[in-house]
């Protein structure tokens, strides 16, 4: 693995016995925190569940930093930590206005073809940046099951490879490729009503 260029802060922390956002944490905190809330936001779908997931990704953080031995990328263990606890918090919250997209037998994953087309996909995310369609693709994202929410944010909004994924939420590669397959099949089923009409206008 190349050397993870967070290393010397996560080393600072880890050498630090201070309490608190003080020295090397807040250092740590101010790097990740609008990643965090960013992919916490997305995923929970408002400020206030984005607030507490955040912040209890970084209590979990800031406990566990001591343990970590570098055995992924530092920036993948705040991911998953990240997308955990925004997926914790919605099943807590009892959401249920979620598409169904978990019938697949997880073990088909591997008749995924190989190259899935993203272009479906991340024309109306890119598009996203435009004020007008940033709800709408916001909602679509919402409608999607945690799982799929999770990885399509990881995906298209955190711009990770599969290889990225894959570490991230520790899955296999095949099951980001299916995992994302469905997701793509859904959200061109939500997105291409709203987009035909932006660009009807």
């Amino acid at each position: 693995m190349k050397t993870d260029p967070d290393r010397l802060l996560v080393e600072a922390c880890q050498s630090s016995r201070t309490s608190g956002l003080e020295g090397a944490f807040r250092d740590l905190y101010d790097a990740y925190k609008d990643r965090v809330y960013n992919v916490c936001y997305r995923i929970t779908g408002n400020a206030s569940d984005a607030l507490d997931a955040s912040q209890e990704t970084f209590g979990i953080l800031f406990r566990k930093i001591y343990d970590f031995r570098f055995e992924s990328k530092f920036s993948s263990w705040v991911y998953r930590i990240a997308v955990n606890a925004s997926i914790d918090l919605k099943r807590r919250s009892g959401a249920r206005h979620t598409i169904s997209l978990e019938a697949t037998d997880e073990h088909t994953h591997e008749s995924v073809q190989a190259n899935l087309r993203d272009e479906r996909v991340e024309a109306p995310l890119a598009a996203a940046s435009r004020h007008e369609l940033a709800g709408e693709v916001q909602t679509a994202i919402g409608r999607l099951s945690p799982k799929m929410r999770a990885i399509t944010v990881l995906r298209y909004v955190e711009n990770q490879s599969y290889e990225e994924i894959a570490e991230t939420l520790q899955i296999s590669i095949g099951t980001v490729k299916s995992r994302l397959s469905r997701a793509h099949d859904a959200l061109d089923r939500e997105l291409t009503p709203v987009l035909d009409q932006y660009y009807l206008r």
